[in-house]
């Protein structure tokens, strides 16, 4: 009889032990949070109560394992206690990652609502996350290790691996030289404020916020939703564009093609009215330029600022449709034309121009008509020339 209560007994006690002080820990940790509303982390702290438990478990079944009897059973005793010990390890290295991350994320939390610049609050949010993925990969690497150090034959091999440590050292550093390459390289984009999350950045042509950050890789997700994963190495060995360093604003242009009758000063006070109705436009800066002719047209740059990269990219399209649609239906005489008809002077007729949008491909014609007259005036003249000079050596 007695050799069925011990066993019961103890491991019973132990788990009553073990949910007494789980439920007691959780009760402080409730207590603590509700007294220090502004501090986050004791309520952080109580997602820690399960793998908290485990520890004292498995820490109290292996400690009073002896006092079970039940090591009369030979060919049981020691996997039970190996079992135990590999319980023992893997819940305490859960427990020191839910730890970590539970300091981490307070921390962050706490940083991030005093803060006011947005770009600290990235580069914070950055490191914190690389150095909460640093910890857990070394608890996790530490936790393994101490598992297998807790087999018999393991501790020989490791003895003998030691011998070798130096070799083996340089032929893993050649294999694993592009992983620790990235490992590095996030580190350095971590502490050395390159990139960051919530950037908006240029790669390889695609614009896009960085989205993720880890140890290895980078993932930047596009404007239409796409994710582009690249390796932490690239943007530390190559050139990228960062809009959001240094800070968020930003400048675009609008460009049009008028025509060269096309009224500047309505323009001007058409972009400020359309600039005033805009919730994106920060501002700061505004200007109407022409930037450029041509024989048949006018280049006109509007410049407009905005708050960051997505609200310049809206201020440029309301710009450009209510713009061409305001010069559609009060001015269309400025938008370009082509000349249908014969200009007044050519022939002796008095034409008219008759004017229309014009497309690229009307504006390449329109060019190829220019140079064939200009050419089949040329040799016109060059005709008139020589039919004069035959003339007058006829005459003498």
């Amino acid at each position: 009889m007695e050799d069925v209560l011990r066993p019961l007994i103890v491991i019973g006690g132990s788990i009553v032990v073990t949910l007494i002080l789980g439920w007691v820990a959780d009760r402080a940790l409730r207590r603590v949070d509700a007294a220090r509303p502004h501090t986050p982390l004791w309520g952080l702290l109580r997602r820690c109560r399960i793998p908290l438990q485990v520890v004292l478990g498995a820490a109290l079944l292996r400690g009073s394992y002896d006092s079970t009897g039940l090591d009369i059973v030979d060919d049981h005793h020691e996997g039970i206690g190996q079992v135990l010990s590999l319980v023992l390890i893997a819940a305490t290295a859960w427990l020191i990652i839910r730890v970590s991350a539970a300091v981490v994320e307070s921390t962050y939390s706490r940083y991030a609502a005093g803060a006011r610049d947005a770009a600290r609050v990235r580069r914070v949010r950055t490191q914190v996350t690389l150095i909460q993925r640093v910890v857990t990969a070394v608890v996790i690497v530490v936790a393994a290790a101490s598992m297998l150090l807790t087999f018999p034959g393991m501790r020989a091999v490791g003895q003998s691996m030691l011998a070798s440590a130096g070799l083996l050292g340089i032929v893993a550093g050649i294999a694993a030289q592009s992983t620790l390459g990235n490992l590095f390289a996030g580190l350095q984009i971590a502490f050395g404020d390159m990139v960051r999350i919530g950037d908006t950045v240029v790669v390889e042509g695609e614009w896009g916020t960085v989205e993720e950050i880890t140890l290895t890789f980078l993932t930047v997700r596009t404007w239409d939703e796409r994710r582009i994963t690249m390796p932490v190495s690239y943007f530390t060995g190559k050139p990228f564009e960062n809009w959001s360093r240094g800070g968020a604003q930003m400048t675009g242009t609008v460009f049009f093609h008028l025509d060269h009758s096309a009224p500047m000063e309505k323009m001007r006070d058409k972009l400020h009215e359309i600039l005033q109705d805009s919730p994106d436009w920060d501002g700061r800066a505004w200007n109407l330029v022409v930037t450029d002719t041509t024989p048949t047209t006018i280049l006109v740059r509007a410049l407009v600022t905005a708050r960051d990269a997505d609200a310049i990219w809206t201020v440029r399209c309301q710009v450009r449709e209510r713009m061409i649609e305001w010069l559609a239906a009060e001015h269309p005489y400025a938008l370009p034309r082509i000349a249908t008809t014969p200009a007044p002077g050519d022939n002796g007729s008095s034409g008219s121009v008759i004017g229309r949008p014009m497309s690229d491909a009307d504006t390449h014609t329109g060019r190829n008509a220019a140079d064939a007259e200009r050419a089949g005036a040329e040799r016109a003249g060059r005709n008139a020339v020589r039919d004069g000079d035959g003339r007058a050596r006829r005459a003498g």
